[in-house]
């Protein structure tokens, strides 16, 4: 299961003839095991990577580190369910360390990224601090290095 799912997130646009070869399966069991993981939500999506620089779309990407009080018999689950449910954040993780939340968000300009910071996170009665850093570059993202020319190598199997 665990291989398929590897392959899947690598590439989700094999097909489950493909993914039979690469998982040594047969093709039912592989469409079985994908209607299974989607079913049961270990599958929550499927999503291309996109080099937004070549679309010329003027995107602004920002990594906010967020110190909050955790809430008493949730922890910070309420107050993170709450930040994700904001359409700007893209991706948000509890980490160790010096801060304890991890927000990834995106927006049309650094003016309206540095106000939603300030109205929408620092405003928040749980969140102590936050530090803001703006997305210079991107040279890798879930495993594809930007600028390099990914051979298409589905043909082969």
């Amino acid at each position: 299961m665990k291989d398929l799912l590897r392959h899947i997130e690598e590439d989700s646009r094999l097909t489950p003839e493909q993914l039979s070869v690469l998982c040594h399966k047969e093709v039912g069991d592989i469409k079985d095991m994908i209607r299974k993981c989607e079913a049961d939500g270990t599958i929550l999506g499927y999503s291309a990577i996109i080099d937004w620089e070549k679309v010329d779309d003027d995107r602004v990407n920002a990594l906010i580190e967020l110190n909050i009080i955790p809430q008493r018999e949730r922890g910070f689950d309420k107050v993170a369910e709450r930040i994700a449910n904001y359409p700007e954040v893209k991706s948000l993780y509890l980490m160790s360390g010096g801060f304890d939340l991890a927000v990834f968000i995106e927006g049309k300009t650094m003016k309206e990224v540095a106000f939603f910071v300030a109205r929408k996170l620092a405003s928040l009665e749980e969140v102590t601090a936050t530090a803001t850093h703006f997305v210079l570059t991107k040279f890798k993202e879930k495993g594809v290095i930007f600028g390099k020319e990914k051979k298409d190598e589905r043909g082969n199997l």
